[in-house]
């Protein structure tokens, strides 16, 4: 009977503990839903800008001024692992959040001596600290332990560390192992000594105390501490311990890294808090800002350099330096997005349309002749006219007569649809309503990543899309705005254009590669403008002044070119044998081969004007060997042509020259209009 009623009494017991086990899981549910622990001061991260491999370019302090950058178990030596639990938490990968060994004994050793001689607080109940700030009470001890049970139970023990890794004081305003890694090492804490991980376990026990910068033998001190709790449990060796005792303190807080500043800002802007992928490459960027500081110190007048540059393969800009110095004066206007004069730098564009067309030929014969459009005259750089170049040889020299009838071919308004189409977002003058000539010689802006955007397009046999520099952007679909054989055209013309002041050839770390290369130079030197283009790389240089400052004589050629060059000595090789040109692409041995259409380009001409010679120009000197023959060519009038030298008519459009001395060169059409020339013929041995 006696068993009977114990057995019962036990059940009843039993059943008690179980509604009250269930009683408390169930209020501890509820606890945790009405109560979640508040992540916002976590959550309140460092925007970071990285690089394509996750490279940090810039960080930006957090709204309450502080650099707290997310850090997780991945980011941090194991060395630094281990010093942190063997001197913090021994029993971490074990315990609940409450280390009830660790309480016994801090207990025990208040009661003894009367004083807090070691405390008791794990690694989650400082994390729990560190996300809810309270004044040092036993309530708060209370509210301590409970929250470091609810940490533990909604997270893994590796989510608990980045919490602690990411908000832990390490003086002044730097919280958090990666920005205090930053700050006093240069690095990421990915690979610290024993002696680094050993200050930076120490210094949040007194973040104000133990600033290196600051208290150089508190730190010190402190430092060692750890390492001799390390070597007393075995998480070090002597050796270990020896060379971390004698390695150098750090006396001075490090600048955080500052590259690409412009593009961090700009990209920061839209994502705050966040951690900002972009294309960028840390290695390529670094070398560009250096390759623009040294440059820029060799102007007398300390110019403005932009460069960027972009992986033709991907469309994504693996440098953006947009000037030198981003605390001097205008060093923060971001020059790689700002629009300015391209000068003679379309000059391509337009060409590759014409191209594309059809209508012209890099064979094809154009009139280099004063010519009038409307109440403007254009005139080469050096005011003179070359007559009757081809096309191929009056983009290489960027003569402005041909560019100008080149665009009024395609059309100024078909030209500036084809650039926004491309991605550009080109700035006409005030009242131009977008059917201006002054197009061909830099009458609009653009800006140098737009350029690049361009030229890479050219590079990508036609298919255009705009620079990408966000990696987690969706990548925006190619448009394909002229056929391979006129962009191939183009990059052949260019490849063989004219070298900058100095260089007889090219260095001979670049004679491998096959570069296309084109210049611009804005109306009052302004603006420097030269692009390089492989079949990999694209890039662009400004040179200028962010205000507008002239620099008299100053030509891309000669100030942005060379830069370009130095640049493309910095990109990864490449294999830029030249391959086979487009199937589409026609040969011809003179601009007399191609189809009527497409072999010379000249002024409109309307039925009151006669003809115009193109070649011979006016006064030009002619060396030629005996009996070598020259072609005429004419343009407008009507009917068929008759030429003449000195008066005496000639079969067809080719002339012997009888023997050196002036000679009289006419054209007359059908309706007896005529035009004429003097030129001067010089035997050549």
């Amino acid at each position: 009977m006696i068993i009977i009623f114990r057995t019962a009494r036990l059940k009843r017991l039993a059943v008690g503990l179980v509604l009250v086990a269930a009683l408390a899981v169930t209020a501890a549910l509820v606890l945790d839903r009405l109560f979640p622990p508040d992540l916002s001061r976590y959550e309140a991260r460092s925007t970071e800008v990285v690089d394509a491999n996750g490279r940090l370019l810039r960080a930006f302090t957090t709204a309450d001024g502080k650099w707290r950058l997310r850090t997780i178990v991945d980011d941090v030596d194991p060395v630094y692992l281990a010093l942190l639990k063997t001197y913090e938490d021994r029993r971490f990968d074990e315990h609940w959040g409450i280390d009830p060994l660790a309480a016994v004994r801090a207990a025990g050793q208040w009661l003894a001596r009367g004083r807090i001689v070691s405390g008791a607080s794990t690694l989650s109940m400082q994390s729990v600290r560190l996300l809810e700030p309270r004044k040092r009470s036993l309530l708060a001890k209370a509210l301590q332990s409970a929250r470091a049970l609810q940490l533990e139970w909604r997270y893994s023990k590796r989510e608990i560390l980045a919490i602690y890794l990411t908000l832990t004081p390490m003086g002044g305003n730097l919280e958090g192992v990666r920005a205090a890694s930053f700050a006093y090492f240069g690095k990421e804490p990915r690979q610290l000594t024993a002696a680094q991980a050993a200050l930076l376990v120490a210094i949040p026990q007194s973040p104000q105390r133990r600033r290196p910068d600051r208290a150089g033998n508190a730190a010190r001190l402190g430092r060692g501490r750890v390492l001799e709790r390390a070597l007393e449990h075995g998480a070090i060796d002597r050796a270990s311990f020896d060379r971390a005792m004698s390695e150098f303190m750090p006396n001075r807080r490090l600048d955080l890294p500052m590259n690409a500043p412009h593009l961090a800002a700009w990209l920061a802007a839209a994502s705050p808090g966040g951690v900002v992928p972009t294309t960028l490459r840390f290695d390529l960027q670094a070398a560009f800002a250096r390759l623009v500081r040294e440059e820029r110190h060799q102007t007398p007048d300390n110019a403005d350099i932009a460069l960027v540059a972009v992986d033709n393969r991907t469309g994504g800009v693996v440098a953006w330096v947009s000037g030198a110095d981003y605390f001097g004066r205008a060093g923060q206007v971001d020059l790689v997005r700002a629009h300015r004069s391209p000068g003679s730098a379309l000059k391509p564009m337009i060409y590759a349309l014409a191209f594309d067309d059809r209508t012209l030929h890099p064979d094809s014969l154009v009139e280099d002749v004063p010519v009038r459009f409307k109440d403007w005259l254009p005139r080469n750089f050096d005011h003179g006219h070359m007559g009757g170049v081809t096309v191929r040889r009056a983009l290489q020299q960027s003569l402005n007569v041909p560019a100008v009838l080149a665009l009024e071919r395609v059309g100024p308004h078909r030209f500036l649809a084809a650039l926004r189409a491309a991605g550009a977002s080109p700035i006409l003058p005030h009242g131009d309503p977008g059917d201006s000539l002054g197009m061909a010689l830099g009458s609009l802006a653009v800006s140098p990543l737009e350029m690049a955007g361009l030229y890479s397009g050219l590079a990508r046999g036609g298919l255009f899309v705009p620079p990408q520099v966000r990696r987690d952007a969706a990548r925006a679909t190619p448009v394909r705005l002229l056929g391979p054989a006129a962009a191939w055209y183009v990059a052949d013309i260019l490849a063989d254009a004219p070298l900058p002041d100095g260089f007889a050839s090219l260095p001979v770390a670049l004679r491998e590669r096959r570069i296309a290369y084109k210049t611009g130079t804005s109306t009052g030197f302004r603006d420097a403008w030269a692009v390089g283009l492989t079949a990999n790389w694209t890039v662009v240089v400004w040179m200028g002044h962010a205000d507008g400052t002239t620099r008299p004589g100053q030509l891309g050629r000669l100030a942005a070119l060379p830069i370009v060059l130095k640049a493309f000595d910095r990109l990864p090789a490449e294999d830029n044998r030249v391959g086979p040109p487009p199937a589409d692409v026609l040969r011809v041995a003179s601009w007399r081969d191609l189809p009527p259409r497409m072999r010379t380009l000249g002024p409109t001409t309307d039925t009151n004007s006669g003809p115009r010679i193109a070649y011979p120009p006016a006064d030009a000197r002619l060396e030629i060997r005996v009996h070598e023959a020259i072609s005429l060519a004419a343009f407008g009038g009507d009917g068929l042509l008759r030429w003449l030298i000195d008066g005496r008519p000639i079969d067809g459009t080719t002339w012997v020259p009888d023997g050196a001395g002036e000679a009289r060169v006419a054209v007359i059409d059908q309706a007896g209009r005529s035009s004429a020339v003097t030129v001067q013929i010089v035997r050549r041995p």
